[in-house]
């Protein structure tokens, strides 16, 4: 339960100051902001929150675009989003991918559930933009590491068009079965990029 109140405090404060330019004018401040949710060190407060720190600077620049936007939807990210100005958006971005990648040693799953996860992972194409060791590049998200609540939850969304800023994300998930995608979810949430230290 107390955890439960820092984070609905941290929710409260960053929609607050999202509404208000003057108490979060300088970049520094912004960030503020989204450690609230994503996490001072980088690891989020919340299983189906994204790691940002690492992520790659096109991606987050047009995550943000599309929340500002209304092309994706979330509460507490379009009220945050939606008094940033262009330069706030790549500033930010480029903040983020700056940072080191946290290590969250999620475990890896079992064999079998390993091997279902990379054929449907292979019929339906994923390594085509997320790359080889789906580090992602420019504006492709990284997934390896990535946390696996959020992962599960953002593949349920492509498949069921609540979120709608990718369609071809969407087409690709309803190639896939409901069933496939948490050992999707749990078999890139347990990989690292080679040779990256974390990252």
């Amino acid at each position: 339960m107390r955890h439960a109140g820092i984070l609905v405090g941290l929710l409260a404060a960053a929609i607050s100051l999202a509404g208000n330019p003057a108490s979060a004018d300088t970049i520094d401040d912004k960030v503020q902001i989204c450690a609230g949710c994503h996490g001072e060190n980088g690891i989020p407060q919340e299983k189906t929150t994204p790691i940002i720190w690492g992520q790659n600077q096109g991606y987050l620049y047009i995550e943000l675009r599309d929340f500002k936007g209304g092309a994706r939807k979330n509460d507490q990210m379009s009220a945050i989003a939606a008094d940033l100005s262009k330069d706030d958006m790549k500033a930010l971005a480029a903040h983020f991918a700056g940072l080191k990648w946290p290590n969250l040693a999620q475990p890896s799953p079992s064999k079998d559930i390993t091997k279902h996860a990379l054929t449907v992972i292979g019929s339906i194409g994923c390594t085509s933009c997320h790359l080889d060791q789906y580090q992602g590049d420019s504006s492709t998200p990284r997934l390896a590491g990535q946390q696996s609540g959020y992962l599960l939850k953002t593949m349920t969304d492509f498949r069921d068009h609540s979120r709608a800023n990718n369609p071809g994300m969407s087409d690709l998930m309803n190639a896939a079965q409901p069933a496939d995608l948490d050992p999707i979810a749990q078999c890139l949430a347990s990989l690292t990029v080679i040779g990256g230290d974390g990252q």
